[in-house]
């Protein structure tokens, strides 16, 4: 199993380790947070959806500055920082009452997060070789699974015991593996700053070819959202299937990530073949989708074994989709500017999952089969798409390149 997580010694395990520290942390607190809010700081859940909607606003309009912040301070040291103000941050929130107190802290938690997110994607742009970063990216999010997966487990015990100390445990636990996380960055190697330049502070804004792929990976990334919150709401409307049927897929697409995702980062070492790769990630999602769609009308053995086989083929997909997309993202962006142009590539999944959820729902759930067919349609034109996005992005840093070159 950790030949499956961790990759061989050097920068890309510390990078994997670390990663595992953070998301055993954020597991835990990912499973217990809303309900935290409700019970313990007794905010009420229109007043925890208003606190989420405008940290999560904020943290999307700050993205691209907290990326640049990362290239001009370089990436170790915000890094660092970042995950260290994490874990008083999260401390604070022992001590939180109220609606106002719980905005501050959770919105100052979300901008540290963002910000030290896409210093460890600078970080992994500067210390693995360009042709190996789909592979790492591969170990790292594996390992994210196992580990989140554990802090998932360890957050039942605490909602099984339901006592405030139980809750406060865990929040103090979530701030220490935060602290860990951030004093272990310093075992990394360091990253020099990237000196400001003539022209326009973010540059990715004028990146247009980038911003296409941006764009059209951040509504092929919502794929995710069917799992997390479509197909619960499907099960339990539509199908005979029993309700743990939505854990029991959770799982097997966990599993399935943990054991393939190195495997499918294969053949992705360059953005067109990264591009095709994606684009087989999208058809397998519009393939589950259809699988889906049949699970209405079929009795509870069909229904449970056909709820599987499409979790397995959204897994497939979901997995070659990533692989594919992490090496579009860093080649695609010119090395001296990686910081922002990662913050850039998150806020599309950002903006995407902002819409995705209402649709999705009125979609499926509105609709029935005839919702799962539309999202498998619309998947299928969105992958067929990538190819061609991805090459005018190379065609526009080839062009970018020799420009460069002559001016040299």
């Amino acid at each position: 199993m950790l030949t499956r997580v961790l990759p061989p010694p050097g920068p890309a395990r510390m990078l994997t380790f670390i990663t595992m520290v953070m998301s055993l942390g954020q597991g835990l607190w990912m499973a217990i947070n809303a309900i935290y809010a409700v019970t313990m700081v007794r905010l009420t859940p229109s007043q925890l959806g208003i606190s989420v909607g405008i940290a999560a606003a904020l943290v999307l309009v700050s993205s691209i500055p907290l990326g640049h912040l990362a290239d001009r301070a370089g990436p170790r040291t915000v890094q660092m920082w970042s995950f260290l103000a994490l874990a008083p941050l999260t401390a604070a929130l022992v001590f939180v009452e109220g609606f106002w107190s719980y905005l501050l802290v959770t919105s100052a938690q979300g901008l540290a997060y963002r910000a030290g997110n896409n210093a460890r994607k600078a970080m992994i742009a500067a210390n693995v070789p360009k042709g190996e970063r789909a592979r790492v990216m591969a170990y790292i999010r594996a390992a994210l699974n196992v580990t989140m997966s554990i802090g998932a487990c360890i957050s039942g015990l605490v909602l099984a015991w339901g006592e405030r100390v139980g809750y406060q445990g865990a929040v103090l636990f979530t701030a220490l593996c935060f602290l860990v996380t951030g004093l272990l960055t310093l075992k990394e190697a360091p990253v020099p700053p990237v000196p400001a330049s003539a022209g326009a502070a973010f540059a990715v804004l004028r990146d247009m070819p980038f911003l296409a792929f941006t764009a059209l990976d951040g509504l092929l990334v919502t794929h995710a959202l069917l799992l997390d919150i479509v197909l619960p709401l499907w099960v339990i409307s539509h199908t005979d299937a029993p309700r743990w049927m939505s854990a029991a897929i959770l799982l097997v697409n966990t599993a399935f990530v943990v054991a393939f995702q190195t495997r499918a980062a294969r053949g992705t070492d360059d953005p067109r073949s990264a591009s095709w790769a994606s684009f087989q990630g999208a058809g397998c999602v519009a393939a589950a989708c259809l699988v889906f769609a049949t699970t209405g009308g079929s009795g509870m053995a069909a229904a449970c074994v056909l709820l599987v086989l499409g979790a397995l083929v959204h897994a497939l997909g979901e997995i070659r989709h990533a692989a594919g997309s992490w090496t579009i993202a860093y080649d695609l962006a010119p090395d001296h500017a990686q910081g922002q142009y990662q913050g850039t590539y998150k806020m599309g999944g950002d903006v995407g999952k902002m819409f995705a959820p209402a649709v999705f729902t009125w979609l499926v759930i509105g609709h029935g089969a005839t919702g799962w067919i539309v999202l498998a349609v619309a998947y299928a034109l969105l992958g067929a798409a990538m190819p061609a996005v991805v090459a005018r992005g190379v065609r526009s840093r080839a062009a970018t390149a020799e420009e460069a070159a002559a001016a040299a």
